[in-house]
């Protein structure tokens, strides 16, 4: 049986509202004994939030199984004081994390959401706080540098807009530690006890999960829903090993490769 690392936005749900089958399918995946490891690059939610929220989508699951970014950046920041550009709801998965408003080692940039806590998080102010920060020697990272994410209303400019300027204001670069990042695809293998080769990465972004989770040695399976494009796949170098039309045909799918 494979081991499989699943995506959350765009694949399981798009803005909260889950896919059809999505449910379904992870259960037959369980049954079908994959190991199954939920990753995402989500950063304006608690760990315990997704769990709940997904648990109520009809999707079984231990918070255990599920990685976050802020998890990743608990382990990568322990120990440093760190002015943080995060969601509210974020704070308290930052554990072991000294939070500063000025003597930084680091500055932490999250992502956006849908709401009006995004203009207040990445104000100009903030952002000019954190380019003052680096001036004066912190280190930059993100939770992720995603360009966009889709919304039931539409594609939203994400935060790696924000990390990109940042970046060519100070000259410095940042470190990524959510998906596409090596470590973070490690992370997820070591929890599964599982290798690359042997492993699925089931995404909907060609370039974070996709291209990612290809440089770390893992198969890889694109979705055709989410932030799917069918002229980004078209016009890219990046192939996946399979393109299916939602999670809902992965189980079976699986099932007719290891089948003889």
């Amino acid at each position: 049986m494979a081991a499989i690392l699943l995506d959350l936005d765009g694949v399981l749900h798009v803005s909260g509202e889950p896919i059809p089958g999505a449910a379904e399918a992870v259960a037959e995946l369980r049954r079908q004994g994959h190991r199954l490891r939920f990753v995402t690059n989500n950063t304006t939610r608690s760990r315990a939030t997704l769990a709940e929220e997904l648990r109520g989508h009809g999707i079984e699951l231990d918070d255990s199984e599920l990685q976050t970014t802020a998890a990743a950046a608990a382990r990568a920041l322990v120990g440093k004081r760190v002015f943080a550009l995060v969601m509210t709801a974020l704070v308290d998965d930052l554990e072991g994390i000294e939070l500063v408003g000025e003597g930084a080692e680091a500055v932490l940039l999250g992502g956006a959401d849908e709401t009006e806590e995004t203009g207040r998080v990445f104000s100009y102010m903030n952002l000019a706080r954190a380019f003052g920060e680096l001036e004066l020697g912190a280190e930059l990272y993100c939770l992720h540098k995603n360009r966009w994410w889709q919304t039931s209303r539409g594609p939203l400019l994400d935060s790696g807009a924000f990390v990109a300027g940042l970046e060519y204001a100070s000259g410095v670069e940042a470190t990524v530690l959510g998906k596409p990042s090596a470590a973070y695809f490690e992370a997820a293998l070591e929890a599964l006890d599982a290798e690359p080769p042997l492993t699925w990465m089931v995404g909907d972004d060609l370039e974070r999960d996709i291209a990612g989770a290809q440089r770390f040695g893992l198969k890889t399976v694109l979705l055709r829903t989410g932030k799917f494009r069918p002229d980004t796949l078209e016009r890219s170098t990046i192939v996946p090993d399979a393109v299916l039309s939602s999670i809902a045909n992965l189980p079976e799918w699986l099932d007719g490769i290891a089948s003889p």
